[in-house]
């Protein structure tokens, strides 16, 4: 028995380390991609941080602009 939780327990904690790489690198995918697009990657990075964190991602793939140019000249 004791087996069987030491087992759950290895399982949980590689996956709780692989939403917390998930979770970081979604943060910093988010900024780079918001300043490449000419937005403040600052606060689009704190969005997704902060707000319900797959809910803060799928919102910034929902409204971003489909422009890679940060300005135009």
């Amino acid at each position: 028995m004791e087996e069987t939780l030491l087992g759950f327990g290895i399982f949980g904690l590689i996956l709780g380390l692989v939403l917390l790489v998930l979770y970081f690198w979604s943060i910093v995918w988010s900024y780079k991609d918001a300043e490449r697009r000419g937005k403040p990657g600052w606060l689009v990075a704190i969005v997704v941080a902060f707000l319900a964190w797959p809910i803060g991602l799928l919102l910034w793939l929902l409204i971003r602009p489909s422009d890679t140019t940060p300005y135009q000249r």
